[in-house]
């Protein structure tokens, strides 16, 4: 019997963190710091309208795009907070989480051939929803001692004829980068003398700790030219509902719609009730939880910093990304030394990119608790490989 498998999906690799979360989930006392799930309930307000639209019997699909009442919500949100203007009716689709609308946006855009310039290191989905899609990966390996920020120069030199889009993720995961408005607007110039879409991957928006985030889609000649994604997962501590959205310009977003239409046909509405609830009541749980997870990042910095480890401070998300170069080891090995030595499991910075080599992530959306046990026995490794 022939092989009916893709060779183009055999050849994608699996993702590095689900690895090292299955390998942990199989060690007893095993500490984990390599998810980037928020430790918070949701909070009780936003269970309480998703429990009460059940009790209404609300079970019923939504338009493909999404609640209209949702979806005007997203808009005033985003005029609000970050000073981009949106038609709820024509330029925002509804999707399950902010993964989902990346994939969406890149099938509704790509031809064969189109190169996709993707910026790492970055979320574990963005190259293979590219090749998937039937595009070209091009990356730009951005640096530690430019705080992982991307430059114009970067972008100029990686841009070919057959460039269309580029897919940058502010603040960063897997590096708790962030670019402020000179750096965006410098790169927003390329993007438009080059005729560039940008995908901006905004789920962090929220967590953001030095100043309030700069969407590229407010620069001047922007907002025409980008799709923004976002979601409910990390600002209101609710991943399991599954409820993302992409914004931009309506024959993109109407493009979208119609793949999401096939493939998911809406969104949970039980879900989408929630979030209804979530950006109407929920900015004091955002600022509780921004609090607690600064907190977090602040004690993170100090012990790297006693314990001799590099680490450039990350202004957002909730990630750290310690330099582990000087012990002589790959990121994986450092890893993989580390989990069974010492029980605590962290990412190998690889796993984001090439450019990731060297570094480990670390996700502090964990307790305080957990994360001064763990951060124990990463210091008792240390001293050891430091001998």
């Amino acid at each position: 019997m022939r092989d009916f498998v893709s060779k183009k999906v055999k050849d994608i690799k699996p993702s590095g963190i689900r690895k090292f979360f299955d390998i942990a989930s199989e060690i007893e006392g095993c500490i984990s710091l390599g998810v980037g799930e928020p430790d918070f309930d949701t909070p009780w307000h936003i269970r309480e309208e998703g429990i009460y639209s059940l009790e209404k019997g609300r079970t019923y699909y939504t338009s493909n795009s999404g609640l209209k009442e949702l979806r005007v919500e997203i808009a005033n949100y985003n005029k609000r907070k970050y000073n981009i203007e949106y038609n709820p009716l024509k330029q925002i689709l509804v999707t399950v989480g902010g993964s989902e609308a990346i994939d969406v946006c890149l099938r509704a855009i790509i031809e064969p051939g189109d190169e996709i310039i993707v910026v790492t290191p970055c979320y574990v989905s963005y190259e293979p929803c590219v090749t998937l899609a039937g595009g070209v990966v091009k990356t730009i390996e951005l640096k530690n001692e430019n705080e992982f920020r991307l430059t114009p120069e970067e972008l100029e030199a990686a841009i070919t004829p057959k460039s269309k889009a580029v897919i940058i993720n502010f603040p960063n995961n897997p590096t708790g980068a962030i670019m402020e408005r000179a750096d965006l607007e410098k790169v927003a110039k390329v993007c438009i003398d080059h005729d560039l879409l940008v995908i901006s991957d905004e789920i962090y928006a929220e967590l953001s700790y030095y100043n309030n985030h700069v969407s590229i889609a407010s620069i001047p000649g922007m907002i025409e030219r980008t799709v923004v994604v976002n979601g409910f997962s990390k600002a209101y501590s609710m991943t399991g509902w599954r409820l993302g959205y992409a914004m931009g310009p309506e024959d993109i977003i109407k493009q979208m719609t119609k793949i999401h239409q096939f493939c998911i046909m809406c969104a949970p509405t039980t879900s989408q009730y929630a979030a209804v609830e979530a950006l109407k009541n929920g900015d004091k749980d955002i600022a509780m939880m921004k609090e607690a997870y600064d907190e977090r990042r602040r004690y993170l910095l100090d012990r790297f910093k006693k314990m001799g480890m590099p680490c450039f401070t990350p202004r957002g998300a909730f990630y750290v990304f310690p330099d582990i170069r000087s012990f002589g080891m790959s990121s994986e090995e450092f890893c993989l030394k580390l989990l069974e030595e010492e029980k605590v499991v962290v990412v190998p910075g690889d796993a984001f990119g090439k450019s990731g080599e060297g570094f480990v992530r670390i996700s502090y959306a964990y307790s305080l608790e957990d994360l001064k046990r763990a951060l124990d026995r990463v210091e008792n490794f240390l001293k050891r490989l430091k001998k």
